[in-house]
Order: C-alpha cells, then sequence, then structure tokens
C-alpha cells in the first residue's frame, strides 16, 4: 500500500477547487457593483490565482496585475455577459469574487 502525505498546501488548494463553481453572471451582480469582482486571463489557473490571494502573495499577484492578467471587470464586459446571460468560473477569496470565461 502505498502512503501519499498531503500537504497542508495540497489541502488548501483542494478546498478552493471544491469552492469553485460555474455561475451566471446576473447572480453576481451585486459583487461587481460594490467593486469586488476580478477578472482572471484564460492564460492562468482560476485556482492558482486564488491560492496566491488567499496566501497573500503580492508579489505574484502585482505581477499578474501589471500584466492585465488579473483585472477590474469593465463596464463594457459586465454589460456583456449581462446581455449574453453569461455563465462564468468563480471563485471567492474575500473579498474578491474571482471570474474566468467557462471553456
Amino acid at each position: 500500500m502505498v502512503k501519499h502525505d498531503i500537504t497542508r498546501q495540497e489541502l488548501e488548494r483542494g478546498k478552493i477547487n471544491s469552492e469553485t463553481a460555474r455561475i451566471a453572471w446576473k447572480e453576481l451582480q451585486r459583487y461587481f457593483a460594490g467593486g469586488y469582482t476580478l477578472l482572471v486571463s484564460d492564460e492562468l489557473d482560476l485556482i492558482e490565482v486564488a491560492y496566491q490571494m488567499q496566501q497573500d502573495n503580492a508579489s505574484q499577484i502585482e505581477q499578474w496585475m501589471q500584466n492585465t492578467q488579473i483585472q477590474q471587470v469593465s463596464n463594457e464586459q459586465a454589460r456583456e455577459w449581462f446581455n449574453n446571460d453569461a455563465e462564468l468560473w468563480a471563485c471567492v477569496i474575500k473579498p474578491w469574487v474571482l471570474i474566468q470565461a467557462v471553456d
């Protein structure tokens, strides 16, 4: 029998993954109105971004923001999602709601 010790990091990433879900944009509008929605580029793994934010890895988050791989959801994008009744991946890392387009 192979024993695998699960690390704290694996447990935290697993918890984040289990709390990630597909959700209609219309259900996220109140968070957008409050300025709490961040769009995560398709280039990045949503779970990894959430984990780094949870760990308060400011240098990594800053780098992603400078590269516009993480950014505030724009009014134009919000309007498009609303009009298209879009469904998105979302993950909450308080106070933020991280959002990524569904493939």
